[in-house]
């Protein structure tokens, strides 16, 4: 038998939301509304263009001068004299292989130093948390105080160091005097400063590798450490890369503490860029050629900074490749 219309179940119809009417705002509403991402960002862009753009430029265009610290504003324009002056000086190519040197024994060791202690930490054992605690010490001592702690710590006569050597029957060593060893002097000093924070920034990348990859290595008879070259190592690579990036920079124009120990002796061993700068500008009293000194250390920056981009895209190609 059909079924009559009338029976038949009636569906409601779709209930369409009345529309809301948007609210005039006015002019300045609206303006708001297209432009406030730039109004957040505002603030941060006349920060950096008041404090690091402008010194930058000024910096650049004090270098074509012959501007002496006595007359700031009365120096005349030389050209490239002042870097036809550094590339052929045999003081500003020492301050060069100096920086670099500092700098490769700087990032090496405090990146291997904190990585290891990181990977040490990750570990669970009893006091843990007390360890971590104290392994962050050198990090927040100020960077003067570190200082002052490591010109104790080298003194020739009390100094705990040659007090160490001498009870070993190694001698004493004029550590801050003698040119043998002043590089290793500040390098030890800034590698105590700084390996906590490298151990901080590997802890949090271990922490986010996931457990249930390694646990599936040992399953398959993997050794620990077969494990971390297969599972942790990929994982923390980009952090080591980026931490790397950092220290590098940071060494190159690292200042207050080699000054503060050495202050560029003994016989220039430990004259870096940056202390290069700071004798030129406020010993020799030549702004223009320290200038000059400064952009060169800041195209040295930049050089190490797009290798590493060259390095990250290679990186990506040959994982796409995979």
């Amino acid at each position: 038998m059909a079924t009559s219309t009338l029976d038949a179940p009636r569906t409601a119809p779709p209930v369409v939301p009345p529309k809301r009417r948007r609210r005039d705002t006015g002019a300045f509403g609206r303006f708001i509304e297209r432009n406030g991402a730039y109004l957040f960002l505002f603030p941060a862009i006349a920060y950096l263009a008041v404090f690091t753009v402008f010194p930058l430029i000024r910096g650049v265009l004090l270098s074509f001068t012959a501007t002496k610290l006595v007359n700031p504003a009365g120096g005349r324009s030389v050209g490239f004299e002042n870097y036809d002056y550094l590339l052929s000086s045999d003081k500003f190519w020492s301050s060069v292989i100096t920086t670099l040197l500092y700098t490769l024994f700087t990032v090496v060791f405090a990146v291997g130093i904190g990585t290891a202690a990181a990977l040490l930490l990750n570990t669970a054992f009893k006091g843990r948390g007390i360890v971590r605690a104290i392994a962050t010490i050198p990090w927040a001592v100020p960077t003067v105080a570190a200082a002052l702690i490591f010109v104790w710590i080298y003194n020739n006569e009390q100094g705990i160091l040659n007090r160490s050597t001498a009870a070993l029957g190694l001698g004493q060593h004029g550590w801050l005097v003698d040119p043998q060893y002043g590089l290793f002097a500040v390098t030890f000093a800034t590698v105590w400063k700084l390996t906590p924070l490298v151990m901080l920034v590997m802890l949090s990348a271990l922490q986010s590798v996931p457990h249930e990859l390694r646990e599936a290595t040992w399953v398959d008879g993997a050794t620990r450490f077969q494990s971390f070259l297969a599972v942790t190592l990929p994982h923390i690579m980009p952090t080591i890369r980026v931490i790397t990036l950092l220290m590098t920079i940071w060494s190159i124009r690292r200042f207050e503490i080699i000054f503060l120990i050495t202050g560029g002796g003994p016989l220039d061993v430990t004259n870096t860029l940056v202390v290069n700068v700071y004798r030129t500008a406020f010993q020799d009293q030549n702004l223009g050629r320290a200038a000059a000194i400064g952009a060169l250390g800041l195209v040295l920056s930049l050089l190490v900074t797009v290798v590493y981009f060259i390095v990250e895209q290679i990186q990506e190609r040959q994982e796409n490749q995979r």
